[in-house]
């Protein structure tokens, strides 16, 4: 699985990882939403299943579920600055559009489900 993490990113993660009790992993995803079909998920992971991938990013342990792995294949993940708002973006070669509020994607039908 390549998924990039840049090092702002991998910080502001394993901050927000150590705030978060009984918690070991970042759990990335992607779920059905919106108008175009699909939305990223940031959740915390307790304990991964025996079919999740685990990354390691640089000592943080990154947690992707088999329905979403070849829908962020290929994604950077990035903490972007603006002010004193921190958001992570993600760069996803898979995407084909947008909705417009940018809440929501949409993937090529060729990316296996």
């Amino acid at each position: 699985m390549n998924i990039v993490v840049t090092p702002e990113a991998v910080k502001h993660l394993k901050k927000a990882l150590e705030r978060e009790a009984g918690s070991t992993a970042i759990r990335l995803g992607v779920k059905t939403s919106g108008c175009s079909g699909y939305a990223y998920v940031i959740d915390y992971a307790e304990s991964p299943t025996d079919v999740d991938r685990l990354i390691d990013v640089d000592g943080l342990t990154i947690v992707v579920d088999p329905i979403s792995e070849p829908l962020l294949a290929g994604t950077t993940v990035d903490l972007k600055v603006e002010g004193v708002n921190r958001t992570l973006r993600f760069d996803n070669p898979n995407v084909v559009s947008e909705c417009g509020c940018g809440e929501s994607f949409a993937v090529e039908a060729s990316v296996p489900l």
